[in-house]
């Protein structure tokens, strides 16, 4: 069989494939169940209900803040010289009372300053003495004088009464004085004394160190309270008092702050004092400042630098009923 032949039966057999196969979809295609249109149901939410009941309700505001001292001051001396002395108290985390010795100063050039100042007051007081006596005697000689004459009821001219030394006399005396109480003063200025009960946050001082007045020593700090400055928005202080504030009478809400150390949850009794004096430029919140006493009296206790929550208490709402966050 020839080439050409064989391409032709091949062509034919395609050709008939290629028509049975058409052949074959249309009769599928029109067998086929026609689609009906229908508008797919609404989707229901799936939900979860809970009872609520509504009565007499106080609104709380929660914030955090950091824990710091009331009252927190550098140790600097008035006065020069060595070191004598340290109290055992004066170290980081050591504990004081109002009054005592921190820091003792070698006395010994003060005390030869008031032993000084003490030799002029009795010089000034003896030379006024002196002053005095010969101002008597000249006034009685004037009067020995003149009592003849029309001038008897008249005083003795001041220079003539010593008038002038009398005033310089006593201009000394009191300066003199002067110089006493300020030996005294230096003299006491030898011993630091704390002014308030505390802790020591810093000390850079020890026995045998040169210290100038003006020197930085260290830093003390109150116990009698603590204060926690709380950021909130203006529009959370509608729900609370804050004295100068939000409140003319001076009273401050009440608040509650809570803090984990010491591996437990514990908590402290509190009260907003007042707010700062701006409003933070960089977040527009206002800083609440709330006051706890005594953090130190118990144990453990609300160590300055800690990190707590606070909860301030807040107005009380007449009907109104608390859901889920969630829900909203």
């Amino acid at each position: 069989m020839s080439p050409r032949k064989k391409r032709l039966i091949h062509f034919g057999i395609s050709a008939v494939l290629i028509v049975m196969g058409v052949v074959g979809l249309l009769v599928l295609t029109a067998s086929k169940p026609e689609m009906k249109k229908r508008k797919p149901p609404a989707p229901v939410p799936m939900v979860r209900t809970i009872q609520t009941k509504g009565g007499p309700k106080t609104v709380y505001i929660r914030g955090e803040g950091t824990v710091r001292p009331l009252r927190e001051i550098t140790l600097v001396p008035e006065v020069g010289g060595k070191v004598v002395d340290v109290s055992p108290a004066l170290v980081n985390g050591g504990v004081f009372s109002k009054g005592d010795t921190l820091l003792q100063i070698d006395p010994v050039d003060y005390e030869l300053a008031v032993t000084l100042a003490e030799a002029k007051v009795k010089d000034a007081e003896s030379r006024l003495e002196l002053a005095e006596e010969e101002a008597l005697a000249a006034v009685e000689e004037w009067r020995l004088l003149y009592q003849d004459s029309s001038n008897e009821d008249k005083k003795p001219p001041a220079l003539v009464a010593k008038e002038p030394q009398l005033a310089a006399a006593r201009a000394g005396l009191e300066a003199d004085k002067a110089d006493l109480r300020k030996a005294l003063l230096n003299l006491e200025r030898t011993k630091l004394k704390a002014p308030f009960a505390g802790r020591v946050g810093e000390e850079k001082v020890d026995v045998g160190q040169y210290v100038s007045p003006g020197q930085s020593l260290g830093t003390l700090y109150s116990t009698e309270a603590a204060e926690i400055l709380v950021p909130l928005e203006g529009g959370d202080l509608f729900w609370f008092d804050v004295p100068a504030f939000t409140s003319t009478d001076g009273r401050g809400a009440p608040a509650v702050v809570r803090a984990s150390i010491a591996g437990r949850e514990l908590s402290w009794p509190g009260k907003v004092v007042r707010t700062e004096g701006r409003l933070d430029e960089r977040t527009r919140m206002i800083h609440v400042i709330v006051r706890v006493d005594k953090p130190y009296a118990r144990k453990p206790p609300l160590v300055f630098g800690l990190f707590v929550t606070v909860e301030i208490e807040g107005r009380k709402i007449e009907k109104a009923a608390i859901i889920p966050r969630g829900t909203l």
